[in-house]
């Protein structure tokens, strides 16, 4: 219940966007599955109490197109311009670090893992990628992982509390 239901300005509506282009770093589910660490945590989470209001089949829905958004609704009917794609094509691969588990006080329906982007001459190269699309730089970049089916009892927030913490 508490997933954002709705955001009338963005046209979103129940986990659906509207027709619109963003920048995204796309997470292989093959890769993250793979990881010693996310299979910790999913053991940790099957066995936790937690289990019973995570929604799995929709992680099972979500699995490939896990991904961080970095720049959203930018306009479809635009192309990106020339010097934007030039400076994107520059920057080449980038690597990222997935660490983890969040949970945010804006949609508390959903808990996520956080994105480190690669740094370059200790600048953050995400920024980059803002930068080139005219869009405001963020410094928090997360993948939607698990998405909640009821609201937390108390024992079970502070389950996670400690999860989070630890």
């Amino acid at each position: 219940p508490d997933v954002i239901a709705q955001h009338p300005e963005r046209g979103y509506v129940m986990g659906r966007h509207a027709n619109v282009r963003s920048l995204v770093v796309p997470v292989a589910w093959a890769a993250l599955s793979a990881a010693p660490a996310f299979q910790e945590l999913m053991a940790v989470m099957q066995a936790g109490p937690l289990a019973d209001v995570i929604a799995w089949p929709v992680m099972e829905q979500r699995k490939e197109r896990l991904h961080a958004t970095i720049c959203g609704n930018l306009p479809l009917d635009d192309a990106l311009p020339a010097q934007a794609r030039a400076t994107l094509a520059a920057l080449g691969p980038i690597r990222i670090d997935l660490r983890g588990l969040f949970s945010g006080n804006l949609n508390t329906g959903r808990l996520y893992l956080r994105l480190y982007p690669e740094k370059r001459g200790g600048v953050n190269v995400l920024h980059a990628v803002q930068d080139s699309v005219q869009r405001p730089r963020s410094g928090l970049y997360v993948v939607g992982l698990f998405n909640l089916t009821d609201r937390l009892t108390p024992a079970q927030g502070d389950w996670l509390a400690g999860l989070l913490r630890s």
